[in-house]
C-alpha cells in the first residue's frame, strides 16, 4: 500500500499546520467498537418487547417487517395491519433496541479494538468527536462503559424517524459536530463508503479504517486509506513538523 505519509497533500492540503479550527471525528462502530454493529437480533428482541408491552396480536406474515432495522414502506404496512402509529412504533421500538444494545454490552458481547488507545495522541492536539448511525443512548454508553475521556462531542443519531432519515450519507450529524465544535474543516474516520459519503458532503476529509470487514471501495474514493487508528496519530505528527 503506498505510504500515508504521501497522502498528506491530498488528505490535509500541502500548506496545512495544525490548528483549533480543524477537528477529527470518528465513527464508532467498526473503528472504535468492534464489529460492524448491533447484532440483528437485538431489534427482534425489541420488538417482542414491546408486542408484549402492548398485548398485540401480529399476524405472522406481518412479523418480519416489525422486527428488523429499517423503516421501509412494508413496516408501515405492517402497522396499518396491526393498527399502531408507524412513526410512534418505529420510535418506540428504537427505544428498547437502544436498552437492549446496552445490556448486550453490559454483558461484555463487544469490546474495543486495540488501537483505540491511539487516539489521545491526536486529542491532544485537536478537538475530536464521535458521530455515529447507532442510537444515541448506546453510543453515549459506549463512552462512558469503556471511559473514552479524550471526544469532545459525542453524538450518536435521535431514536426516531427523523434520526433514522439522518443517517450517513446525510451529512447532518457531521455538521452539526463542526457547529458544536466551532471549527469549519477536519477529517472524519470511519469503515464505510457511507462515512466516506458523509464526509466529502460535510466538507470533510475522508479516512477509511481498512479492518477486515471492509468491503473494497469502488463508488468513491476516500482522501486516504489506513490499516490502524495509530497511523492517523503519525500522519497529524508529520503534519505539524
Amino acid at each position: 500500500m503506498e505510504s500515508i505519509l504521501a497522502t498528506l497533500p491530498v488528505l490535509f492540503g500541502v500548506n496545512a499546520t495544525r490548528s483549533s479550527d480543524f477537528a477529527v471525528l470518528f465513527d464508532m462502530d467498526g473503528v472504535i467498537l468492534q464489529d460492524r454493529g448491533a447484532d440483528p437480533i437485538i431489534h427482534q428482541r425489541a420488538f417482542e418487547d414491546l408486542q408484549a408491552k402492548r398485548d398485540l396480536e401480529v399476524p405472522q406474515d406481518y412479523r418480519e417487517p416489525l422486527e428488523t432495522y429499517e423503516y421501509t414502506d412494508a413496516f408501515v404496512d405492517a402497522c396499518a395491519a396491526i393498527d399502531v402509529d408507524p412513526e410512534e412504533f418505529f420510535a418506540a421500538r428504537e427505544t428498547r433496541s437502544a436498552k437492549r444494545s446496552i445490556e448486550r454490552l453490559k454483558s461484555g458481547h463487544r469490546s474495543l479494538y486495540p488501537d483505540v488507545s491511539s487516539i489521545p495522541a491526536v486529542s491532544g492536539e485537536f478537538p475530536t468527536g464521535i458521530v455515529s448511525n447507532n442510537y444515541h443512548p448506546t453510543v453515549k454508553f459506549v463512552v462512558e462503559h469503556f471511559d473514552l475521556g479524550p471526544f469532545e462531542h459525542v453524538r450518536g443519531r435521535d431514536i426516531g424517524l427523523t434520526g433514522y432519515t439522518r443517517r450517513k450519507p446525510d451529512p447532518h450529524y457531521l455538521e452539526e459536530a463542526l457547529n458544536t465544535l466551532g471549527v469549519s474543516g477536519g477529517v472524519y474516520v470511519g469503515d464505510r463508503i457511507t462515512d466516506v459519503q458523509a464526509a466529502h458532503r460535510a466538507g470533510l476529509e475522508s479516512v477509511l479504517v481498512r479492518r477486515e470487514h471492509v468491503e473494497t471501495v469502488e463508488d468513491v474514493e476516500p482522501s486516504a486509506i489506513i490499516d490502524q487508528l495509530s497511523d492517523l496519530s503519525t500522519v497529524i505528527d508529520e503534519l505539524g513538523t
